[in-house]
């Protein structure tokens, strides 16, 4: 059913007058009167009764005119809210982030981003960061918080921070003396460590499969305060990004030698449309987390 007819069938319904409707429309009489003629065909149904002085409605138009009041009532909703998707009133935005880049990294940008756009929904999802590029290539998520050093012509994304693995142990332990250890000396230690699929265990697996070293490992878990109170009671030791013990007076981080680098930032699927909200999100993270958080 064409909207514009029905929109011109309710202003005559409303104004009683074929000439008062036309004038209120901006259009010729004659054109009205056409239009309702091409409504009541397509129907084929009786709406306008014309043979009366004055105009007016037939039963089956009033029942008509009570949904078509209803149908442009609703058509204009669903103007109104595509419009304000353009101006970021609303969204939904599924967004993939590991445990530590989401407790460390997002807590204060998310929320900041939440002030300025408020109707913008965004519902996090976790896990590690291969998972999460995996859940990108499946449609699974708009956007992820991914490594970006390791390129997949599937997933476009832009860097957003560049940091390095490091150890963590107890100020006691003898590795805190260090200016750096090896991944070597590391790995012949009791170890706390990431779940496998997560970065921070990545580097630590692939050199104890490269050298057939079965790695001593105590408890393994996805819980970053849990590992920390760990390493605290000297049950092992652990890798971590240096964010993670900025404030930590009981525990030390140690660069490896050579260094294990990692960059981090946000992805989303080539050939996915990026809606307004997850581009404004991406704006926002790439403009907060460059001018807050220092390359280390």
């Amino acid at each position: 059913m064409d909207f514009k007819k029905l929109y011109y069938f309710t202003v005559l319904a409303e104004t009683g007058n074929f000439t008062k409707a036309a004038d209120k429309l901006g259009i010729a009489q004659s054109a009205l009167s056409m239009s309702i003629q091409k409504l009541e065909k397509q129907l084929e149904l009786k709406l306008i009764n014309r043979a009366e002085r004055k105009m007016s409605i037939t039963s089956d138009g009033q029942i008509l005119l009570t949904h078509a009041d209803k149908i442009l009532a609703n058509l204009e909703q669903a103007k109104i809210q595509m419009q304000e998707l353009k101006g970021l009133e609303f969204g939904t935005i599924n967004f993939g982030v590991s445990a530590m880049i989401g407790s460390y990294y997002l807590p204060e940008t998310l929320a900041l981003f939440k002030l300025r756009h408020p109707g913008i929904q965004i519902n996090i999802h976790e896990a590690g960061t291969a998972t999460l590029a995996k859940m990108l290539l499946d449609g699974e998520l708009d956007l992820a918080m991914i490594r970006v050093d390791r390129k997949n012509e599937n997933i476009r994304c832009i860097t957003l921070a560049k940091e390095q693995i490091v150890a963590c142990v107890p100020l006691e332990h003898e590795f805190a003396n260090y200016k750096s250890i090896t991944l070597d000396q590391f790995c012949n230690q009791p170890l706390v460590l990431f779940r496998e699929g997560y970065f921070l265990r990545e580097a630590v697996s692939n050199y104890c499969q490269q050298n057939r070293i079965t790695p001593d490992i105590r408890f393994e878990t996805n819980l970053i305060e849990l590992l920390k109170s760990l390493v605290r009671k000297k049950i092992g030791i652990s890798t971590c990004l240096p964010i993670i013990l900025a404030e930590d007076s009981e525990l030390i981080t140690v660069p490896f030698n050579p260094s294990i680098p990692l960059h981090l930032g946000i992805g989303w699927k080539a050939s996915h449309y990026l809606s307004q909200a997850s581009q404004a999100l991406v704006a926002f993270l790439q403009h907060d987390m460059k001018a807050e958080k220092p390359n280390v």
